[in-house]
């Protein structure tokens, strides 16, 4: 049926590996060069330009040019969400080294996702959240309650936003954790506050002393990575 077809040629776009792997890291919601996803991918900087022009003009990419470099980021957080509920569905990649069976292990412990914390933490910081009656769950959202927007304040986040919100599936966990503009100011102030930092894996999210000991002592979170 012709109302498919255009279905069809971004699944077609998504479909290759190294497209895939482009989008994948990108999913955090940052710019890189295409120099970086060359080496990210593996393939020469020709393959790579070549990938990159047909995810750009298939509408997943968008790139700005600064200098003498252009800078690829996903055009908006559908992209990212629709990689996620791909990585759901999909059958687990064989670890082939102790490196990759590391990288897995945190990155299934913590990372971001379109700039917002998901992960094991993702899920246990939601559940808790949910627990303690900030957020409200429904069946395909979240609703920020008033004791959340009381405890927002609190804890520094200054936020507008009262539309519902969005209720991502964790690819890793097959539970869900919050998404949108509020768990993205979230996960800056969790920053901020120094409770997590950046992992040297891309994507990865470290948790530092003071970060475990807070989860703990406010939301009751025990890390166990």
């Amino acid at each position: 049926m012709n109302m498919y077809k255009n279905i069809a040629s971004i699944a077609a776009l998504i479909g290759d590996q190294t497209r895939t792997t482009i989008l994948a890291s990108l999913a955090d919601g940052k710019a890189l060069t295409a120099g970086e996803l060359s080496r990210i991918t593996k393939v020469s900087p020709q393959t790579a330009s070549s990938h990159l022009t047909k995810l750009v003009d298939g509408g997943l990419l968008t790139v700005q040019i600064q200098g003498r470099h252009r800078y690829y980021r996903l055009s908006s957080s559908s992209v990212a969400e629709i990689i996620e509920a791909i990585a759901k569905i999909a059958p687990p990649s064989p670890i082939r080294s102790l490196r990759e069976s590391e990288q897995a292990k945190r990155l299934r412990f913590a990372r971001t996702c379109y700039k917002h914390l998901a992960g094991e933490l993702g899920v246990a910081f939601t559940t808790a959240l949910v627990q303690k009656g900030y957020f409200q769950e429904g069946e395909e959202s979240y609703q920020l309650t008033p004791s959340g927007s009381q405890w927002l304040n609190e804890f520094g986040v200054k936020t507008n936003h009262t539309e519902p919100i969005p209720r991502h599936i964790d690819w890793t966990e097959r539970r869900h954790h919050i998404g949108g503009p509020i768990a993205v100011c979230i996960t800056r102030r969790l920053t901020e506050l120094e409770w997590i930092a950046e992992g040297e894996i891309r994507r990865s999210i470290v948790v530092s002393s003071l970060g475990r000991s807070m989860f703990e002592q406010e939301f009751q979170i025990k890390l166990w990575s």
